[in-house]
């Protein structure tokens, strides 16, 4: 069964091996998804909360905590609010986890890339 392209929604950074292969195994699947490069259209607050509710995460949980950038902003202090890590990766959404798919109400973090199958079963 072919899902429609609406159903589905990568967040997608084409540069990521990651998010590359989620992206094929959703076309070995049939399935299509809404690409959306998060780097060039970060999700919003609204939105970025969202998906925290629906991955089941907090904000420190969906950043990327290995990447120079969290270690230059001083993300990795104790004393850094929700708010504020929020705020950082509105400001900065390569820091943001990937790839992120969502269908419906679900959504699942591709690392690893099989792990978004789970969602879209």
């Amino acid at each position: 069964m072919t899902r429609r392209e609406e159903d589905i929604l990568l967040y997608h950074n084409p540069r990521c091996s990651k998010s590359r292969q989620a992206l094929q195994l959703l076309d070995e699947h049939g399935m299509q998804a809404r690409v959306v490069e998060y780097l060039k259209t970060p999700p919003n607050r609204s939105e970025l909360e969202q998906l925290l509710k629906m991955l089941g995460l907090e904000p420190r949980q969906l950043m990327r905590t290995k990447d120079d950038l969290y270690r230059q902003l001083q993300l990795d202090r104790e004393d850094i609010s929700r708010d504020q890590l929020i705020q950082a990766m509105l400001e900065h959404p390569a820091l943001i986890e990937r790839p992120i798919v969502v269908q419906g109400n679900r959504a699942a973090i591709g690392r690893p890339p099989e792990k978004i199958l789970e969602i879209l079963k």
